[in-house]
């Protein structure tokens, strides 16, 4: 069974940043990524690492940044945030690699984390 723990969220001003933790515990997963939701709007994908592969949401490229640490963590650093940016952001993770644009669904990811939230003033 794998579990995923987030950690790092916070409030920020617009232009600043932040950075998002995730521990998995349990079974390695070819797929780690991160998700974002607001009330009243499905779960998109921000940013995910499946084998040699990183993706980015259109939304946060140049100023997102994921990195995979090793097979049981992630980083996501996020720069010059936008009050858009404010969601509760999800770790997620998958044994299954993910291709094109599988990795942003979520309904194809298996494992998450609870949640952290980031609000961003402007």
């Amino acid at each position: 069974q794998v579990q995923l723990a987030e950690s790092g969220g916070g409030s920020v001003q617009a232009g600043g940043s932040l950075r998002l933790s995730c521990v998995l515990s349990g079974s390695s997963t070819n797929f780690m990524g991160w998700f974002r939701q607001t009330p009243g709007k499905e779960r998109e994908g921000v940013a995910g690492i499946s084998g040699a592969r990183t993706y980015y949401a259109d939304s946060v490229k140049g100023r997102f940044t994921m990195f995979r640490d090793d097979d049981k963590s992630s980083t996501l650093q996020m720069r010059s945030l936008k009050p858009e940016d404010t969601a509760m952001y999800y770790c997620a993770a998958d044994s299954r690699p993910k291709f094109g644009s599988n990795w942003a669904d979520a309904r194809l990811t298996n494992y998450w984390g609870q949640g952290t939230q980031v609000t961003v003033s402007s």
